[in-house]
């Protein structure tokens, strides 16, 4: 069992998180490596990090985290914080004041952000993520990260942490960090199929063979301007439009993105009134109404959507 740091403060972020839009932030569809563990406290990795979070008991709002023993908690920190607090966003600055359903959708979860992950992983966790619900796609990263990515923990330290995520009769622990797009270019798509990817194992392995066929495409996508990555994400096999909006907005920070699923559909119908409106029409109308920050709005909608449909009625 992995020995943890003692709790310590996570570096102050750009607003409070209450405990319920942290649960939101961690585990509502924008990272899909983060479990609920018991009293508030959930568990994640990304990158090499490895940590544990929780509301801090003596401030509402403020986080507490720790890291295993192994890890350098000032350079974990230091990480959580960028990743926690995302790209430079002002929820004041979205058309709530002439909105009343996005007001509404503000103030049920106030300090929600978007998170700022590495860009190849979260490609990799929207390509897994078709036709999947949540739970399926951290079962399928999570053997993913088991089978064919690197451990976290540095040689002779423990190797494995407490948390486990089951799969079928497998019992998964967090240990190992996600492979990379060049080490998963070396994985047969029969061994994908095994990590219970389904048809998303030739998308995998297809991107992976592009990306290893040319280096510094993805790199490159990253930093290019919204129009431009998004165009060039959709030449990938497994990437559509919402999963291309996804890895742009999740993975890169273009806030001007606006991912449409079944949840943003029914938002834009009940709310706003575009009853049979095709994805993409719904995403120009969500960009051009909401402006700038679309993909911040776009993630109150969602949580708010979620939120009324388990609400009893």
């Amino acid at each position: 069992m992995t020995v943890w740091h003692p709790w310590q403060p996570v570096p102050p972020l750009p607003r409070p998180i209450p405990a319920a839009v942290l649960a939101e932030l961690l585990d509502g569809g924008q990272a899909f490596r983060w479990h609920r563990l018991p009293e508030g406290v959930f568990e994640g990795v990304w990158s090499r990090h490895h940590v544990r979070v929780r509301p801090a008991p003596a401030a509402p709002g403020a986080l507490e985290f720790t890291a295993p023993a192994w890890a350098d908690p000032a350079a974990t920190a230091a990480a959580l914080r960028t990743y926690l607090a995302g790209p430079p966003a002002d929820p004041d600055a979205l058309p709530w004041r002439s909105d009343p359903h996005l007001a509404a959708c503000l103030a049920a979860f106030p300090g929600l952000s978007i998170l700022r992950q590495p860009f190849g992983e979260t490609l990799l966790g929207f390509v897994c993520s078709a036709t999947k619900q949540i739970v399926q796609i951290k079962q399928m990263l999570a053997l993913l990260a088991a089978r064919h990515g690197q451990p976290l923990h540095p040689p002779g330290a423990a190797p494995v942490s407490d948390s486990v995520l089951r799969h079928s009769d497998l019992v998964i622990r967090i240990s190992h960090r996600l492979p990379t797009w060049p080490e998963l270019a070396a994985v047969s798509v029969e061994q994908l199929r095994a990590c219970a990817l389904g048809f998303r194992a030739r998308h995998v392995a297809g991107i992976a063979a592009r990306l290893a066929a040319e280096p510094g495409w993805l790199e490159a996508i990253e930093h290019a301007p919204y129009a431009e990555a998004k165009a060039r994400l959709l030449t990938l096999p497994g990437v559509g439009e919402k999963v291309a909006d996804c890895v742009l907005l999740f993975g890169a920070g273009r806030l001007e993105a606006f991912p449409v699923d079944t949840w943003i559909l029914k938002a834009m119908t009940r709310r706003y009134g575009l009853d049979g409106w095709p994805p993409a029409q719904v995403a120009h109308f969500g960009r051009i109404h909401f402006g700038p920050q679309a993909g911040l709005a776009q993630q109150f909608l969602f949580a708010h959507e979620r939120a009324a449909a388990r609400s009893p009625r």
